[in-house]
């Protein structure tokens, strides 16, 4: 192994580093307890090591939310891979997202709420992100109903485990019904 192939992969693993450390601590106590300080101590890096790797927090941000959407796209294939039939998906689906959405509330926050200089529905969307969508379209496309295009319909069916995930998720929606409201989405939605 040659020196410079050293140390591409020492910096590979600091921002690694860099970034699991934003993720753990931002799960922990929220972004805003993620600070360049805070984590180049955390790291046990200078600051300027830190920033030789990212810009900032924005950037921070936007590669947590990468890792994000591609876990978020693994465990969407996954639930929808193991059901049995277009309604079974289509459920499976939906409860994947939101069940991602409550475990990991950091990473959400980071994807859909927080600055994360990621540009998205657009041609420079970054792959993670246009494969997250993607996830959700695979198996919304065959239940979007005819003359709709599947897209649209992914749309809207996002923006609602959206708001799903995200009214749950600041008690303005009772937790015990969060199956039921799954359910009607899929049954109103869903042309079966």
């Amino acid at each position: 192994m040659s020196v410079q192939e050293r140390k591409e992969r020492e910096r590979a693993g600091r921002e690694r580093l860099i970034v699991a450390t934003a993720r753990e601590l931002a799960e922990q106590q929220g972004w805003d307890a993620v600070t360049t300080r805070r984590l180049a101590e955390r790291i046990e890096y200078s600051q300027p090591v830190l920033y030789s790797h990212f810009r900032g927090k924005r950037e921070i941000i936007g590669a947590v939310a990468l890792e994000g959407a591609a876990e978020m796209a693994a465990a969407l294939r996954a639930a929808a891979s193991a059901a049995d039939g277009p309604r079974a998906r289509v459920t499976a689906l939906a409860r994947a997202y939101l069940h991602f959405a409550a475990r990991n509330p950091a990473v959400y926050d980071a994807l859909f709420r927080l600055d994360g200089g990621l540009a998205f529905a657009q041609e420079d969307t970054p792959g993670p992100l246009k494969d997250a969508f993607a996830a959700l379209l695979e198996s919304l496309e065959e239940v979007a109903g005819d003359g709709v295009h599947p897209g649209l319909f992914t749309e809207v069916f996002w923006a609602s485990l959206h708001g799903l995930a995200t009214l749950t998720r600041a008690g303005r929606l009772p937790p015990e019904e969060a199956e039921l409201r799954t359910e009607l989405l899929v049954d109103r939605l869903a042309e079966f």
